[in-house]
């Protein structure tokens, strides 16, 4: 079934409005550019509601060990990595690029305990930019599932510029919950403990819900 995310209404409307207002002026010229004006319109419009889509998806996970995608997209890194603010140990990343042709809605990749959310000010570089992680305009979640703690980011790259997280410390989230959205392009970090076995590889499309990512 296709519907629409929330966090596009306003904005496909207010472009429904300008595209009819400009489609109107473009209307008094003369064929065929008129033709040549109003379709780039049309396929902007098509594009942006596209990008506001909201697939259903249903989680069915075989163990509460396993760990699903949180976005759609490509994975990008899998590396080991120092997490000096939250966790302070070394954990095993595994980041999702997110294109502007991908749907931007987050789902939780556990099910727990909220313990942190923190959204922290940042540069906006490119979404696979080996910085990014760090020095990107994010948002951190810290997920305690009752035996594990997982960190999940939301990174905001070139093009994204508004993250939108739901949760709350404190909040207790079941796999595949929706967590948020991003707008037009960014990427999803996942940290996991050194001894999750990653079942997927650098370059690998994922949907989020329903790849596994990982068994702890």
């Amino acid at each position: 079934m296709f519907r629409l995310h929330k966090e596009g209404h306003s904005i496909i409307i207010i472009s429904c409005l300008i595209i009819l207002g400009l489609g109107y002026l473009f209307s008094f010229v003369a064929f065929p550019w008129r033709l040549l004006l109003i379709f780039p319109l049309i396929v902007l419009l098509i594009l942006i509601v596209y990008f506001f889509r909201y697939p259903e998806r249903v989680l069915t996970p075989n163990s509460p060990r396993e760990i699903y995608a949180p976005a759609d997209g490509k994975v990008v890194v899998i590396e080991e990595v120092y997490e000096a603010t939250y966790l302070k140990e070394k954990r095993k990343q595994i980041s999702i690029f997110m294109s502007p042709l991908n749907v931007h809605v987050n789902w939780s990749p556990v099910g727990g305990t909220v313990i942190t959310q923190e959204h922290i000010p940042g540069k906006y570089l490119v979404a696979w930019h080996p910085k990014s992680s760090t020095e990107n305009e994010r948002t951190n979640v810290l997920i305690d599932t009752g035996t594990e703690k997982l960190l999940v980011s939301q990174v905001a790259g070139a093009m994204a510029r508004r993250i939108i997280n739901y949760l709350k410390p404190g909040d207790v989230v079941q796999q595949g919950d929706e967590m948020g959205f991003i707008r037009f392009g960014s990427r999803v970090d996942l940290l996991l403990p050194l001894d999750a076995k990653v079942a997927v590889e650098i370059g690998q499309k994922v949907s989020g819900k329903k790849t596994l990512l990982a068994v702890l």
